[in-house]
This record gives C-alpha cells, sequence and structure tokens, in this order.
C-alpha cells in the first residue's frame, strides 16, 4: 500500500471515536454503522477498538431515530462509472448527497437499503458518463495564468484557450516575424504592448535594442516563458521611469540582477519594476475580463478546486479576485498560501508570524487563506536556466538564487519554529541541497511529525536526493509539463542529455513512495489536470522522443496525484480528493474513464461538466452533455 494510503487509514483509526460521534450520530444510521463496522473489522486487530466499534453501533441504532435529521433534499447520482479513490470501494454504482456532503456511496441498492425510510430523488443524467473525484489544481498563480488573456501569446508550444487557439512559434525567425507583425498592429492602441512566452534558447537573444528595432514609440514589454525576466525597449522603461538612479538605490542583490543597457530584468531585479509594470499590466480594465475567461479555462479541466502556493501580496489583484472568483457562483473554491518573503525583511520572528497572519482576512468568499501554511524560494526559474545545478551548466554560466540563502535559513527556521507546512519552490539539484540541508538541521534541532514540507517543481534532483526526501518525511508537486518541452533543447544547450532526459524524475518517487502531486502553474503548462497526468505518464516530447521511459507512471498514480495526493499536499485529504461519505460532493464528470483510456488520449478526454460542494456545474458547450 502507498505510505499515504497507511497513513490516511491510520488517521481513521486515530479518529475513530469522533468520526462516530460527529458524522454517525448526526445522519447516517444502522445500515451504514453496519457497513462501517464490517471494514473496520476486516482491519483492525485491537480488541477494544473493536469493542468500541459494537458498542457505538449499537448506541446509534438505538438513538436513531430520535436524531434531528439534517436539513436539505437527498440526491442519489447514478454514473456508468463512478471511480471513487476510496481503496476499500474504488469502484460504486451510487453517491448519495446531501446539501454540499456525500453521505453514502455503494451500489443502487446499498444506498436505497441505507435511505430506506429517507426522502430522496435518483439523478440519473450521468448515466452514459463516468464520475472521478473533482480534480485539483494544485499550484496555479490567478495573475499568473491570466497573462494567457492579457498578452500576446508568442511561446514554445501551442495554446487552445477558450477564446482561441495559438500555434506556437518554435524558432528565432518566427518569432522574430510574428513580434514585429503583432506590436504594428498595437501601433494605434496608445497602450504598453506585451508579449509572453519568448525563451531565448528557442527565439535567440533579445534585447532592448532588438526592440527598439522594432519600434522606438511603442513601448514593449517582453515577458520571459516563466516570468522571471523581462526585456523592455526604450520607450517601455521611459513610459515606467525605470532609470539608472532607481537600480543605484537598489541592495546590492537586486542591482546584480538588472541589465538596464539591455533592457534586462529578471529574478531578484524584478522586483523593482514588478510594482511600476503591474500597476499597468494588472489594471482592473484587463484584468477582471481575464479572470472571467480564466474562471472558465479552469472550470472546463474540471477543477474544482485551486490552490495559489505564494502569490503575489497586491491589496488591488486580491480585491479584483475576490470579485471575480470570490463570487458564490464561481464552480470552485481557490485557496491561498502566503509568500513568506513579503514579511521576512527586518522583522522578528514574532512580527514575521503576526504579519503572515493578518493577510488571511484579506480574501473572501470562495476564495481564502489556508493557514499554517508558507511558500518559500530557493533558485531560479526553470525556462529560464537559472537554477542552481551541482554540476553547473555546460556553457559555464550560473544559476540564481531568488532567496539568499542566509534569508532562506532564516526564514524556514521562523516558520518551522510556528508549526508552518512550508512549501519551497525549487528547480536544480543544488537548490534542492539547500532546502534538504535546512529541513535536516531544523528536524535535528526541533523534530516535527508529519510536517509535510512540499518541494515545488522538482525540475532537476538526483537519485540520492530522493532517497533524503524519503528519509526526511518531505513530499513533492512536480511539473511534468517540463521534460515534454525542455528534454530536447536542453539535452543540447546547457544542461546536456544525461540530465535533462531524467529531469521531474515520478518513477523515482513512486519506488521510494514518496507521495507527490502534480500541477500546472498556468501558464507553464496547460492548466487542464487530464493533460498533466497524459505528460506524467507518457513523457513525449514536443519533438515526439521519450526521455527516460523509468521515469514514467502509471495512470493510476497520476490520476491520484491530481486528486487524492493533490489534496495531502494541502492538508485537506479528509475533506476533498475522493468519493466518500463525510467528504465534500466534488467530483469531475468524463465521457471517459482515465483508468481504461489509451494513454495518449487521456488528455482529450471529453469533460462534461463538474459537480462542486453538490451543486452542478455542466460546461456550455460540452459535447457530452446529454
Amino acid at each position: 500500500m502507498h505510505e499515504l494510503g497507511r497513513n490516511r487509514k491510520n488517521h481513521i483509526k486515530e479518529q475513530f471515536i469522533v468520526k462516530l460521534d460527529k458524522a454517525q450520530v448526526r445522519l447516517y444510521g444502522s445500515f451504514f454503522l453496519s457497513q462501517l463496522r464490517d471494514r473496520l473489522m476486516s482491519k483492525l486487530t485491537n480488541s477494544l477498538l473493536t469493542a468500541l466499534v459494537y458498542f457505538f453501533t449499537i448506541l446509534i441504532v438505538f438513538t436513531n431515530s430520535t436524531i434531528a435529521q439534517e436539513p436539505g433534499d437527498i440526491i442519489v447520482y447514478t454514473a456508468r462509472e463512478i471511480v471513487t479513490l476510496d481503496e476499500d470501494r474504488p469502484l460504486v454504482e451510487a453517491i448519495a448527497v446531501q446539501g454540499d456532503r456525500i453521505i453514502a456511496t455503494g451500489t443502487l441498492n446499498e444506498v436505497h437499503q441505507f435511505l430506506a425510510d429517507r426522502s430522496l430523488t435518483i439523478d440519473s443524467r450521468f448515466n452514459d458518463l463516468v464520475i472521478i473525484p473533482g480534480l485539483i489544481n494544485q499550484h496555479e498563480h490567478a495573475w499568473l495564468a491570466s497573462l494567457l488573456f492579457i498578452a500576446n501569446i508568442l511561446s514554445i508550444e501551442d495554446w487552445v484557450l477558450p477564446d482561441k487557439t495559438v500555434s506556437r512559434a518554435p524558432d528565432e525567425s518566427e518569432y522574430r516575424q510574428r513580434l514585429r507583425s503583432l506590436v504594428q498592429q498595437h501601433a494605434d492602441s496608445n497602450q504598453v504592448f506585451y508579449t509572453w512566452g519568448y525563451h531565448q534558447l528557442f527565439h535567440g537573444e533579445l534585447s532592448r535594442a532588438d526592440l527598439d528595432a522594432i519600434s522606438t514609440t511603442i513601448p514593449i514589454v517582453v515577458l520571459q516563458r516563466s516570468i522571471h525576466e523581462q526585456i523592455h525597449n526604450s520607450a517601455a522603461l521611459e513610459f515606467f521611469g525605470i532609470d539608472q538612479s532607481l537600480i543605484d538605490n537598489a541592495p546590492q542583490s537586486v542591482r546584480n540582477q538588472t541589465n538596464l543597457a539591455e533592457g534586462h530584468f529578471w529574478e531578484q531585479g524584478q522586483s523593482l519594476i514588478i510594482p511600476r509594470v503591474f500597476a499597468d499590466l494588472f489594471h482592473p480594465e484587463r484584468y477582471l475580463p481575464a479572470l472571467e475567461q480564466l474562471e472558465k479555462y479552469w472550470h472546463s479541466a474540471g477543477t474544482t478546486l485551486v490552490a495559489e502556493p505564494g502569490g503575489i501580496v497586491s491589496p488591488s489583484l486580491i480585491t479584483a479576485q475576490n470579485q471575480v472568483l470570490g463570487d458564490e457562483n464561481t464552480p470552485f473554491r481557490m485557496y491561498y498560501i502566503a509568500d513568506g518573503r513579503s514579511f521576512i525583511s527586518n522583522n522578528s520572528p514574532t512580527e514575521v508570524i503576526s504579519e503572515t497572519e493578518k493577510l488571511y482576512a484579506t480574501a473572501q468568499g470562495m476564495t481564502e487563506f489556508i493557514p499554517k501554511q508558507i511558500k518559500l524560494f530557493a533558485d531560479g526559474a526553470m525556462f529560464s536556466q537559472l537554477m542552481q545545478m551541482s554540476e553547473g551548466y555546460l556553457d559555464g554560466h550560473h544559476g540564481e538564487w531568488l532567496m539568499e540563502p542566509e534569508l532562506f535559513t532564516s526564514a524556514f527556521q521562523i516558520y518551522w519554529d510556528a508549526g508552518y507546512q512550508i512549501h519551497v519552490h525549487q528547480n536544480g539539484d543544488a537548490g534542492l541541497d539547500m532546502i534538504l540541508e535546512n529541513l535536516e538541521t531544523n528536524m535535528n534541532r526541533n523534530p516535527r511529525q508529519d510536517h509535510r514540507t512540499v518541494i515545488v517543481h522538482f525540475g532537476f534532483s538526483r537519485l540520492d536526493q530522493v532517497s533524503r526526501l524519503k528519509e526526511l518525511g518531505a513530499i513533492v508537486s512536480a511539473n511534468p509539463f517540463y521534460p515534454i518541452v525542455l528534454a530536447d533543447r536542453y539535452s543540447e544547450v546547457g544542461i546536456g542529455p544525461e540530465r535533462s532526459h531524467e529531469m521531474v524524475r515520478l518513477g523515482d518517487l513512486v519506488r521510494a513512495d514518496i507521495p507527490f502531486s502534480l500541477h500546472a502553474d498556468t501558464p507553464m503548462a496547460s492548466g487542464q489536470p487530464l493533460r498533466l497526468m497524459s505528460n506524467a505518464i507518457n513523457r513525449i516530447t514536443v519533438n515526439g522522443n521519450a526521455p527516460a521511459p523509468s521515469q514514467r507512471i502509471s495512470a493510476a498514480r497520476a490520476l491520484q496525484a491530481v486528486t487524492l495526493d493533490a489534496a495531502y499536499s494541502l492538508r485537506m485529504e479528509d475533506e476533498v480528493g475522493s468519493i466518500e461519505p463525510g467528504k465534500l460532493a466534488n467530483f469531475t464528470v468524463l465521457s471517459e474513464n482515465p483508468l481504461e483510456a489509451t494513454t495518449q488520449d487521456i488528455g482529450d478526454i471529453a469533460i462534461w461538466g463538474t459537480v462542486h460542494e453538490g451543486r452542478i456545474f455542466p460546461l456550455a458547450n460540452s459535447a457530452t452533455q446529454n
């Protein structure tokens, strides 16, 4: 059994009496209790627990007739197939839902028996379809993903969006030709021209002078593929008031990552210009419509929960996101995890935690902060080859730190001692070394059980580091698209084939029994969990190659990584991630079972829509609707 499964079963044992009191007494009746007794008796050998099972079963049966029933209609959903990810009942025929909760699963006959004296409605609209646990986008940023609907896309892969399809710009010649054409079309807009998707290893070097050659009057801002770099022409620098005096007044670590002559700002250097640029880029006139499009995009992917670890702390962005994504008709909930960089400088540990917790109140409605979780950052961007690599780069350039190691160490200890779950952005194996050293130091200094430190992105790693991850109790949130789009090119430039082929080593995580989730970090990958599954299962590059087949994973593990393990990484596995009594009624409705589909076709399975907390949200243009 997967270690997560063992932990969850142990958790059920530990919470057994509480669950009887809170859930069974509330509603579930003698039939459910007899089911629970049989299931627990097959797993528990402890005589005391056995006695407790029988005792509470008798107690509930005796008192059931006097317990007030919960308000709300009971709906029983049936489907062609229902995949639960409950290891005791992986496939069922029916799900009973009351309000926003699942109250029973099983065969239709079993559910009827359980609800024999209750008023219920059978909803058979999904009888030709497949229900799976609600898909989870474990790592997204609303502001970042909205660039797909704000900026002009010129990227190294195709983008299929609800309102448009943009073909890729695979090389320097096509990129420059299309960039010039788009800028010319923009000439009469009187606004800054923004483009996203540039990658220097595919599109060649780009500088302020190159952009000035396209236009000296239209402000041009090129947002690099990772959003960890920006390149401006002279008109844009003037528009935003970016000059040498601004740079001279910045800390040395920031100045080291700027080049005004080239119009180039990267990693920490972006902190100088982001407030100025983003105030325009994410002006409400642009941002609000983009968020509306983004909501449709995520819903069209079957998403029922979105998490944003370490988003930009900006009152204006939060206000806009509350307005759109916080609306009660949003078909998913969005959970934020605070960015520790916003609070760490010049604050005492007590002040750091206090300032972090003040942020919680800023989210509203369908958006909220997850308390006692924080995002920290190690090394630079994967798409910029600014990762910290233990064996360096073939061309001699060096990686960058997003948080200087001394600052990272201080922040990690503060949040560790405060009992926070820590999510850490990492891309290079040297960056992972730094994280593991801090984790080991703090485990030795102040041991914590079930800390669930999350390694985020997991670009490059070594096999020995996988063993350390297991020993230290860390888990992983991986981007499986990295090898698809980067392995071929990075084999040729900067990294070499041996390391590039093994990027995002999910197969090794499976063999080490380390829980992991999959994420998109849109637009670093398509924000569609089924496509992430396909990436992880097949590992076929955009050029048709298959780097490191040993790092492929099964469809079952891939599905778990966008549902139950994604929930586990957020400490929400008791609420979402599988279809089990007591959990929220979050389902994704598909045309096919992803565990039975041809692996190459999983990303193309049609999505009917979702059920979110008991409410049905069909897709407006779903070909699978009946």
